[in-house]
């Protein structure tokens, strides 16, 4: 047995479907050598007559993670696809081993594959890994003119992509299927998004998209257009949500609370402004709750988390934040409890709209400090045959740090 202290025991090794032939003298070396080869069905095919026990990994992915680390202090190799940590088990099998226990050797990932035989900048293309996740993922992605590069998990799932892109008003898009990239079977086909796909359509496969129509994309600036949600009245509108989530300052891989969200929208837009952020939307209205949820789905945002529940008893088992919004039930209790409990270095931003709760927001201002803005808007609308100021209500906005 292999001394771990010594060598990692671990090989997460690069596979393809050209099998051996793609292999780097590392790669093959490390497979000659193994004692237990684990590896997906479809892997497993392409593998030669070895010494080493041979496994098949199973589905779900995870219950084959204990049985992997039962090997631990043998020469093990695990097959994965293309580059271990480009959307790979790499990035999950990781968390469960120290730095010193594996090694990883790669092979071209499918996104590389993809790309030269499109003749495609890869620098260029968006690249997304969703054969585990929903294809809505896709939506902040399509503009017009941009180059993706998706893997989805079989045939069926190129079917539901290009119905996804119809109904968001992008069928005008291309489709190029990319069936087994580097083996024998390979097969690349070209097809309108609106037009009838083959039906053989063969897994593993992945998809490069050209995109094209006339579908609403979504700006790169916060404040999406307030049509772009369902809601009920209950929505943050447009220019004074653009100017809270400036409030709120996003950074990537930070973690929101939305409070009272509504329809969702500050939350939504929160995630939008980078893959790694998080949020948790808390509202007590179920239907609001609900479509919270249906529009995070359609915005391509839908690890939105959303907890039905008054606050600020809902709040007690979340993980802390490093941004809170509270634009509805704001009240003395849920600030205290807020205060309390948010530790030092968070960033708090609230809306009031009645009198009461601007005297609120002005009695916590001058208790933690921070800034207050009255905010006013006005539409230009008929009187008569002219045209005048039509004011909304005024928003008064407390930002602070904890």
């Amino acid at each position: 047995m292999a001394d771990v202290n010594d060598v990692p025991w671990l090989t997460l090794l690069g596979w393809g479907e050209s099998g051996t032939k793609g292999l780097t003298p590392a790669s093959r070396d490390a497979l000659e050598n193994a004692e237990v080869v684990f590896g997906a069905r479809r892997h497993l095919r392409l593998l030669p007559s070895l010494a080493a026990e041979v496994r098949e990994w199973p589905v779900p992915f995870a219950d084959g993670i204990p049985q992997l680390l039962a090997e631990r202090g043998r020469r093990v190799v695990m097959l994965v696809s293309g580059d271990p940590f480009w959307f790979g088990a790499g990035n999950t099998l990781a968390r469960y081993l120290r730095v010193e226990e594996w090694q990883a050797l790669p092979s071209p990932s499918t996104f590389s594959l993809a790309a030269s035989r499109l003749g495609w900048p890869l620098d260029d293309c968006a690249c997304l890994g969703l054969h585990a996740k929903p294809l809505t993922r896709i939506r902040p992605y399509l503009q017009c003119g941009q180059r993706l590069l998706v893997l989805v998990r079989n045939g069926d799932a190129v079917t539901e992509l290009a119905g996804w892109l119809v109904r968001f008003g992008f069928g005008g898009s291309q489709l190029h299927v990319l069936e087994a990239l580097g083996g024998d079977d390979e097969r690349i086909r070209c097809v309108r998004a609106d037009a009838t796909l083959p039906a053989d359509i063969a897994h593993p496969v992945a998809v490069g998209l050209d995109v094209a129509g006339d579908g609403p994309t979504l700006p790169l600036t916060p404040g999406l257009p307030d049509e772009w949600f369902e809601h009920d009245g209950q929505i943050t509108k447009q220019a004074v949500r653009a100017m809270t989530l400036a409030a709120l300052t996003p950074v990537a891989g930070e973690r929101l609370w939305d409070i009272g969200t509504g329809s969702g929208s500050i939350a939504i837009e929160w995630l939008l402004a980078h893959p790694a952020n998080r949020a948790v939307a808390f509202e007590d209205v179920t239907e609001r709750a609900s479509r919270a949820r249906h529009n995070a789905r359609l915005l391509g945002v839908d690890w939105l988390e959303v907890v039905e529940g008054r606050v600020p008893e809902a709040l007690s088992d979340q993980p802390l934040p490093d941004a809170v919004f509270v634009g509805g039930g704001l009240s003395e209790t849920l600030l205290e409890a807020l205060w309390q409990r948010l530790p030092v270095g968070v960033r708090l931003v609230a809306n009031a709209v009645t009198l009461e709760s601007e005297a609120l927001l002005a009695h916590w201002q001058q208790r933690g400090g921070g800034e207050l803005l009255r905010l006013e808007l006005a539409d230009a609308a008929p009187i008569g045959r002219r045209r005048g100021w039509k004011a909304s209500y005024p928003i008064v906005q407390w930002r602070v740090i904890r």
